[in-house]
């Protein structure tokens, strides 16, 4: 028989390698540390997905669904890889939960952490509770609790979008851009406006980055058809006075100071570094790119692999990624690994 493939990561890029690798036969053992699959688009509630629009938990719960149904996938959950060693063909895997896995190859699919805006303080987050994050406010969505101020549950008539929280920040270490949180925010602008038709939505932005086709489906028309104001700013500071938060900085399109009152200031949050990364790169031998993402082999030569042969990465565990684009991620990851799980342990070590 063939050996297994691990897979390391149930969210999008590890349901997609698993099912991938399944679908050609090859059995698989899928290994996540929670105690459900599904990653952030599941744990964290988001909302409706760019750029499909539908709801996170029936897109990506499909996905779930499709693995934990198919036989030739093994799930371990609650658990994490503590000891890999061996060579392409011939691996043995360690769970924290005992178990011992011998495997042929194995696909990293470990994701990201999001920014934590308590590292971000001047804007906010942590001292007034109608500051929160773009997750937050996913989670609102999801729910059917729809958007309201957490102070004191009022629906808000003025909401503030702050961008690049937690991106292209060399104040705080963040030196990227986190890839979609323009139209991420573009999208949630145009959802609070549709559950919220008289609110007034500002997107405050050093750059818009709605990149590809997005730029026309989220940027132009969340302007032309949900009114949402977009202001080239740079902010200094969110306050509050009188029951109302304060957005202090400015307006760099017109050189002008600004100070602008609002009920509910989100922060549309980066994609960090899984913060477990450097265990996870200890673990697999494997080296982090200078960011703390895992580094990627040369693409035209070694597509999906890493720095050790063998062990491949897909999806946001190299850096930002999108969800579509974390899911082809880790179907190609599935058919770089495929080969070694099909191939003689004597020929796979040569």
């Amino acid at each position: 028989m063939s050996a297994p493939v691990l897979v390391v990561g149930g969210g999008p890029a590890g349901l997609s390698a698993a099912h991938a690798l399944a679908s050609t036969g090859t059995s698989v053992v899928l290994v996540d540390k929670a105690d459900r699959l599904g990653g952030a688009p599941i744990l964290s509630g988001y909302a409706k997905l760019v750029p499909s629009g539908e709801w996170a938990r029936d897109a990506i719960g499909g996905m779930v669904r499709r693995v934990e149904e198919n036989p030739l996938i093994t799930v371990h959950r609650n658990a994490r890889i503590t000891d890999f060693s061996g060579e392409p063909g011939k691996f043995r895997a360690r769970t924290s939960t005992g178990a011992d896995l011998d495997v042929a190859s194995a696909v990293l699919c470990t994701g990201f952490t999001h920014f934590d805006s308590v590292n971000k303080p001047e804007w906010g987050f942590g001292t007034y509770p109608d500051v929160v994050t773009t997750t937050q406010v996913e989670q609102m969505l999801s729910s059917g609790a729809g958007i309201r101020c957490p102070s004191d549950g009022r629906e808000p008539e003025r909401v503030a979008i702050l961008l690049c929280v937690g991106s292209r920040d060399r104040q705080i270490g963040r030196e990227w851009c986190s890839k979609i949180c323009c139209t991420v925010s573009a999208n949630i602008a145009m959802e609070i406006r549709e559950h919220l038709p008289k609110c007034n939505v500002y997107i405050y932005y050093m750059d818009i980055r709605t990149f590809g086709l997005y730029e026309d489906t989220f940027y132009w028309e969340s302007q032309e058809k949900w009114k949402v104001k977009y202001i080239k700013a740079r902010i200094a500071e969110v306050t509050a006075i009188g029951g109302r938060l304060l957005v202090k900085g400015e307006d760099t399109l017109v050189k002008r100071p600004i100070t602008i009152p609002f009920d509910l200031v989100v922060h549309a949050i980066g994609m960090d570094p899984n913060v477990e990364n450097l265990e996870i790169a200890a673990t697999f031998g494997i080296r982090l790119e200078k960011h703390g993402h895992i580094l990627k082999a040369p693409t035209y030569s070694a597509m999906s692999g890493t720095t050790r042969p063998g062990v491949f990465v897909a999806g946001a565990a190299t850096g930002p990624e999108t969800i579509d684009d974390s899911i082809a991620q880790g179907q190609a990851a599935a058919m770089a690994a495929l080969g070694m799980a099909h191939a003689p342990v004597a020929a796979a070590a040569e």
